[in-house]
């Protein structure tokens, strides 16, 4: 409850020149603000009261005006109240603040809700009276308030290996809190042990553990705290021998090799298999490319057969059905088939010369050894070869 005073009247007569004595009925009343508690705390998220009232004889509506100042930062106006009228200004305290009581009235304290640490700072209430007068800044009640916060749950970190008879530091530390806290350590049930300086430090929240032992495993528990509350986080510390913490690293390691391995092999199989399939398709192409369709020559497939002409020379007739050729005695001249190489290269037959004397070409169709016909011989794939004659002078024909 805000403490409300007896007014106190005060009389003041001003001489302005009207003779030896003042003016019978000329006076004021004076008007002077007064603050209940110059600084206020309170913490973050709670209700806030800045008490503040006037005394004054006048029987005039005041005005009234609450300014907000933080340090660094221009004033701003959060809250009037003129002619009758309440206005709360357009600031991120307008949904959060207003007067205590209904205007008018002689207490003019304001109350601010959820309070959040950007409140702190300075608050000054202005109050003016048309008809009344005051001293040189009486009029103006001025008071600090402080938002309080609460540590935020800390960190806690181990530092260092926990092997038997190492050191290790453990650490904790609060991201806000105001004021700053104090760290305290403490190990839990079963084994419960509080900690003194020189162990831990109270300032920046560490724990030193010297010379470890399987004793001093356990859960530790950090606590910052400040007036405006507490908060905890704790580290479980489990003490190891050198040998089981290396059977454990060698573990490890000896998993990821394994891993690794596994990865290489299947990685090996893969071009593998794909080389092979690349090796056959190249073979199988290769094979397709040596292997030559045989082909056969459009003139080889007429009916007709190959005789010499009278001058000589080899020409192709259309030979009649019917027709059969005369019989050639084994020992004369013949024309051996020759098997198709190649579509594009005919090897030619060049007969023994007779010291210029003409051959003479048979007119007859010739036949082979064991009596082939040149029928026969073409359907069984063989190429007639085309022999050039010689004139009685020797010349090629």
């Amino acid at each position: 409850q805000i403490p409300w005073p007896q007014p106190s009247w005060e009389m003041h007569f001003t001489f302005m020149g009207f003779g030896s004595s003042p003016p019978m009925g000329l006076s004021s009343a004076l008007l002077e603000v007064h603050v209940g508690q110059t600084s206020v705390s309170t913490i973050q998220g709670q209700r806030v009261v800045l008490p503040i009232w006037y005394t004054s004889r006048s029987q005039r509506i005041p005005y009234v005006s609450w300014v907000f100042g933080r340090p660094g930062a221009n004033r701003l106006q959060i809250l009037t109240y003129m002619d009758g009228t309440v206005k709360v200004q357009e600031t991120y305290l307008k949904n959060r603040t207003g007067f205590v009581y209904s205007m008018p009235d002689f207490n003019i304290s304001i109350a601010i809700n959820n309070t959040q640490e950007m409140d702190s700072g300075e608050y000054m209430c202005t109050v003016n009276i048309v008809d009344d007068d005051t001293i040189s800044g009486k009029n103006i009640g001025l008071l600090n308030l402080t938002v309080l916060v609460p540590p935020s749950p800390p960190m806690c970190q181990l530092h260092g290996k926990p092997y038997l008879g190492g050191n290790v530091t453990m650490s904790c530390k609060s991201a806000f809190s105001k004021p700053s806290p104090k760290y305290s350590w403490q190990r839990t049930a079963p084994n419960t042990q509080v900690f003194f300086a020189p162990t831990q430090d109270l300032a920046q929240g560490t724990l030193m553990l010297r010379n470890l032992s399987k004793d001093m495993s356990g859960v530790y528990v950090c606590t910052a705290a400040n007036i405006a509350g507490s908060s905890k986080c704790n580290i479980t510390l489990e003490v190891n021998s050198p040998l089981s913490a290396a059977v454990i690293a060698g573990a490890v390691v000896g998993s990821l090799i394994g891993v690794g391995l596994m990865i290489l092999f299947v990685l090996q199989m893969f071009i593998y298999r794909n080389k092979k399939k690349d090796a056959q398709e190249e073979m199988a192409n290769e094979i397709k490319e040596d292997a030559v369709a045989p082909k056969t020559l459009s003139w080889a497939k007429s009916s007709g057969s190959d005789i010499v002409s009278k001058n000589g020379t080899l020409s192709s007739v259309h030979t009649p059905r019917g027709y059969k050729p005369p019989y050639i005695h084994p020992r004369s001249q013949t024309l051996t088939p020759t098997p198709s190489v190649s579509s594009q290269s005919l090897p030619l037959y060049f007969p023994p010369s007779t010291n210029g004397a003409q051959l003479q070409a048979p007119q007859q169709e010739l036949t082979g050894h064991q009596g082939l016909t040149t029928s026969t011989l073409t359907r069984m794939g063989a190429v007639p070869v085309m022999v050039p004659a010689q004139s009685q002078a020797g010349s090629l024909v």
